[in-house]
């Protein structure tokens, strides 16, 4: 169980399901470029994988889709759903992690041009946080408060979230283990569908990297 959320007793213990998985391939993802709040198109392959996401999903029942507000994930949550035809929300909760002065930078540029405060902020865990930017903290807190409210406005239901590699980071080490682990402990991959499922205002990890998409 998520040990981020206190106990609340005026929750009831229905159980709705998350289904998280990152948006498909764009061009800066392909130059290992960072994008955080920024953004890049779809690649024509990100363009044709987010259509078989689509046709592969169809096997699962899903009520909604919940998608971050960047156009990356839109595009990726919109090209789905042509498939699944669903109501659809987005939420700038579920934006990737701002990295600040850091975005549009390769992480090559970054060892080369400021490598020894990179090197500092890999080893700060849950405190990462890039010169202008966010930390994973805070991150942490705002994608799973955006679970929680959801859980709460549609109980019972299953959700497909489309979202950010770093949100599905977040929340896969949030809810594995115990104590406060490096914020890149958890082995969660690209291109997997995770399981989240929230009752009694808690949030719990049911499935890590547990559907491969096609």
């Amino acid at each position: 169980m998520n040990r981020y959320a206190d106990p609340d007793p005026q929750h009831d213990n229905t159980v709705t399901t998350f289904g998280v998985i990152r948006h498909a391939e764009t061009v800066w993802n392909r130059e290992k470029r960072i994008q955080g709040h920024q953004d890049s198109p779809l690649t024509p392959e990100g363009e044709m994988m987010a259509d078989r996401w689509g046709l592969a999903l169809r096997a699962f029942h899903w009520d909604r889709i919940l998608a971050s507000d960047i156009g990356r994930a839109v595009v990726t949550a919109s090209r789905i759903n042509a498939r699944l035809q669903l109501p659809m929300e987005l939420d700038p909760r579920l934006r990737e992690l701002d990295w600040g002065h850091w975005a549009t930078k390769t992480l090559a540029q970054l060892r080369q041009e400021e490598g020894d405060l990179l090197a500092v902020q890999e080893r700060a865990g849950w405190d990462f946080q890039p010169p202008q930017g966010e930390s994973r903290r805070s991150q942490l807190a705002r994608c799973r408060q955006t679970l929680l409210e959801a859980a709460g406005r549609y109980p019972g239901d299953s959700i497909l979230v489309v979202t950010h590699g770093g949100v599905i980071k977040c929340l896969a080490n949030s809810l594995c283990g115990s104590g406060l682990p490096a914020a890149d402990e958890i082995g969660a991959q690209s291109y997997r569908l995770y399981w989240v499922a929230a009752a009694a205002g808690r949030l719990s990890l049911d499935g890590l990297n547990a559907v491969v998409l096609p």
